[in-house]
């Protein structure tokens, strides 16, 4: 049996490397160390924002509309279902736990939520498109989600919200800029309230990391 002393020691030193990580991030210009951020979101006490996967632009014709897709949204391509199950698979790899899963009530949010197996998601109109699909949503939106992405995880979980572009955009500006289909921005809530971001991780990195990532501590 470990020395309780030895456990204890343990404990703080993992805590004080996933308080140092903003540091280290802000220090390189808001890139993340992905070892590091890597074994932080196995610690948990992140909040995890992301696009959904690949959609194309127009709703599908009737005949290509998935069984339960009932109001012939958009939805995800067969380049976004495929990624969004290997982003799910890496998760698992990875031994990154996942707690609350937040989407936005559209049809293609919520297929990457299922595909990737990130578990039951409360939706909530704040993170949809009110029919609007990609056009400015109103101010108060974007508030809402910045507000989410400072709350934090229940102990030991991270935090997955998936929703739009106009949606991140709204609520973190040039930050987002340029977030491609699926990618997800990583944030750290901080205790005085608000979040810092540590770095994006476009979906398609995920099978990658989960290849290249060290093993679980």
């Amino acid at each position: 049996m470990r020395p309780q002393g030895s456990i204890r020691r343990r404990s703080v030193v993992a805590g004080v490397a996933v308080l140092a990580l903003p540091a280290l991030a802000a220090a390189q210009g808001g890139a993340y160390p992905e070892g590091e951020l890597i074994r932080a979101l196995r610690r948990g006490g992140y909040v995890v924002v992301m696009r959904h996967a690949s959609s194309p632009a127009e709703p599908p014709a009737p005949a290509d509309a998935e069984r339960d897709n009932a109001g012939r949204e958009r939805q995800l391509d067969a380049a976004g279902r495929a990624a969004a199950i290997a982003m799910g698979e890496a998760l698992k790899a990875l031994q990154i736990p996942v707690g609350e899963v937040l989407s936005s009530p559209t049809y293609r949010a919520l297929e990457t939520a299922r595909l990737a197996g990130l578990g039951p998601p409360m939706t909530f109109p704040e993170l949809g498109d009110a029919g609007k699909s990609m056009q400015a949503l109103p101010a108060s939106q974007g508030d809402w989600l910045r507000a989410k992405a400072a709350e934090r995880p229940r102990a030991g979980t991270n935090t997955f919200i998936v929703t739009q572009y106009p949606n991140i955009q709204g609520a973190f500006g040039q930050t987002a800029a340029n977030l491609a289909d699926g990618a997800a921005l990583v944030f750290f809530p901080e205790a005085q309230g608000g979040s810092k971001l540590l770095g994006r991780i476009p979906i398609q990195d995920w099978p990658r990391l989960a290849k290249e990532a060290p093993t679980a501590d």
